[in-house]
């Protein structure tokens, strides 16, 4: 037997039922019983048994579950031990916004408490990440959005992540006390690349609205863009950290516009079988105990 059919067990146990167990792993049911026959082949002993609809435990069963259960702890607790010996491996994938500029204070943090700790950082487009963690090729995911992003990870909303309007100091826009749709009409935008989830929000509230737009400049880094602001070359919807510090400085001019469309949450996203390591349980408390 290998440790998947001792979390099998635990899970039929836990759950009374070869469905919600099957459900719960995200195995068939056929495959479910078959893990359980083959354990009590091995052991020579019948150790669940139905009652109506309801299913438990034999009392063979019941003293075998103990037994996993220490054994699965003790599995756990030797790939704890052998991380914290070699340092391991922590894989983070992101959007560039946050690795740029919500991670790296984090991060410094983790090297702190973890020196020996490999982290990878890698940045992609959401789609990938989602598809990343998944397969288990990223330990944890942060991302924009607005929705559930995917019903098969788990989702811890951080914090509500406002998205502002940007333009130079001087610019028309940046003098009104408030900035509505219909005062964007015939604006030039500088945007990121095609596939960023909030220019493609924003395009289409504008469209849905009957504003004129143009794009002057499509730009995939976001240093470039909030220069190309300061330069007086358009204006450009940015996360709030993206542009925070050029705001407080006097650099930019944060539009007084406000839409209910345009804000997204800062999410968390693991598979929900992953095993969390010191240092992720480190990472995520730090996460969310700052928000």
């Amino acid at each position: 037997m290998d440790l998947t059919y001792l979390r099998t067990f635990r899970e039929v146990a836990k759950r009374q039922s070869f469905t919600r167990a099957a459900e719960e792993l995200g195995y068939a049911q056929s495959s479910v019983t078959m893990q359980i026959q083959k354990i009590e082949k091995e052991y020579g002993v019948p150790l669940i048994e139905r009652h109506g609809r309801q299913l438990r435990l034999t009392p063979p069963g019941e003293e075998l579950l103990k037994l996993f259960v220490e054994i699965l702890d003790l599995y756990d607790r030797s790939k704890e031990t052998i991380a914290q010996q070699i340092g391991g491996t922590l894989t983070i994938g992101t959007i560039d916004s946050l690795a740029a500029f919500y991670l790296p204070p984090y991060l410094q943090q983790l090297r702190t408490k973890f020196p020996k700790l490999d982290i990878h950082l890698q940045t992609m487009q959401e789609a990938n990440l989602l598809a990343k963690i998944k397969d288990g090729e990223v330990d944890i995911g942060l991302m924009l959005d607005r929705t559930t992003t995917d019903s098969l990870l788990e989702r811890t909303i951080i914090r509500d992540e406002p998205l502002v309007l940007i333009a130079p100091i001087n610019h028309p826009l940046a003098q009104m006390d408030t900035v509505t749709l219909q005062d964007l009409n015939n604006c030039e935008l500088i945007v990121s690349e095609e596939s960023c989830i909030y220019r493609s929000l924003f395009e289409n509230l504008l469209k849905e609205h009957g504003i004129i737009f143009r794009i002057g400049f499509e730009l995939s880094n976001l240093e470039a863009i909030k220069r190309c602001v300061m330069n007086g070359l358009g204006i450009a919807l940015l996360p709030k950290i993206v542009a925070e510090e050029e705001i407080e400085r006097g650099n930019l001019a944060e539009l007084p516009f406000a839409h209910q469309e345009i804000h997204f949450d800062l999410q968390l996203l693991m598979h929900p079988k992953k095993w969390k390591s010191q240092p992720l349980q480190f990472l995520t408390q730090m996460l969310l105990a700052n928000h």
